[in-house]
């Protein structure tokens, strides 16, 4: 990553570093940073304006050993497996693979998965079994909660995103990550009612918060848990 200083001079920081890193310099920031961006995996340096090369290295090379320590933390990436046990919308159930064809089902009575198909393709059908669903569910919970503030859903989206786990247009579009499916109960009901309110209102006022709880009582919950714990929905490619 070349970074250009005010003074037109740049510098390749990962080289100097020998590892990557992100490196962000909002025009506002006053003083070196650095966090672990644990969806992509990968430390984040914040250079202020007015930064030399050899300060931003040192200070990189300075705390070192936790950037290294909390990337370490951070769960390796998989596929799904036969036999892996996953949250569908807050309930369990194991992935089992069927030889029988046309056999991919969810069995809620015996919390299982079945995935028919070749076993090369098994992480894929699971994924794209969780976003059929996911569009149903999501579907299905945000017009109801939409329903109790007058309010009316035109389309629901599932995709696959980074940057937010969900979004609400103007047009009263919603979008959600399919990733959310794995998520806990609660945090899945915070976020239907985070989108729904925005329905309402398009910003983050107190007059939205103020919906979002009312929709929600475990708001704060889910929001904690998201915060905190994110991360661990992007464990599976």
């Amino acid at each position: 990553m070349k970074i250009t200083l005010l003074s037109g001079k740049t510098f390749e920081i990962n080289a100097d570093l020998g590892f990557d890193m992100k490196i962000i310099h909002p025009g506002r920031s006053r003083r070196l940073t650095l966090r672990i961006d644990k969806k992509d995996r990968v430390a984040v340096l914040t250079i202020p304006k007015y930064c030399s090369r050899k300060k931003a290295v040192s200070f990189v090379e300075s705390h070192q050993d936790w950037v290294l320590d909390n990337l370490r933390k951070i769960p390796e990436l998989k596929n799904f497996q036969n036999n892996d046990v996953i949250s569908l919308f807050g309930k369990e159930y194991q992935i089992v693979h069927s030889n029988i064809r046309g056999n991919t089902r969810l069995d809620k009575k015996n919390k299982i998965l079945y995935i028919s198909g070749g076993s090369e393709f098994l992480h894929r059908r699971v994924k794209d079994f969780i976003k059929k669903l996911a569009l149903e569910e999501f579907t299905k919970r945000s017009v109801i909660v939409a329903d109790k503030i007058g309010k009316s859903v035109h389309n629901v989206c599932i995709k696959d995103t980074k940057s937010r786990w969900a979004s609400c247009s103007t047009l009263n579009n919603i979008n959600y990550s399919w990733r959310l499916a794995l998520a806990p109960e609660f945090v899945i009901r915070y976020i239907v009612a985070h989108e729904v309110s925005h329905l309402k209102h398009q910003d983050h006022s107190a007059y939205f918060w103020a919906l979002v709880e009312f929709l929600e009582e475990d708001a704060d919950k889910g929001k904690e848990w998201l915060t905190e714990n994110g991360h661990l929905l992007y464990m599976y490619k």
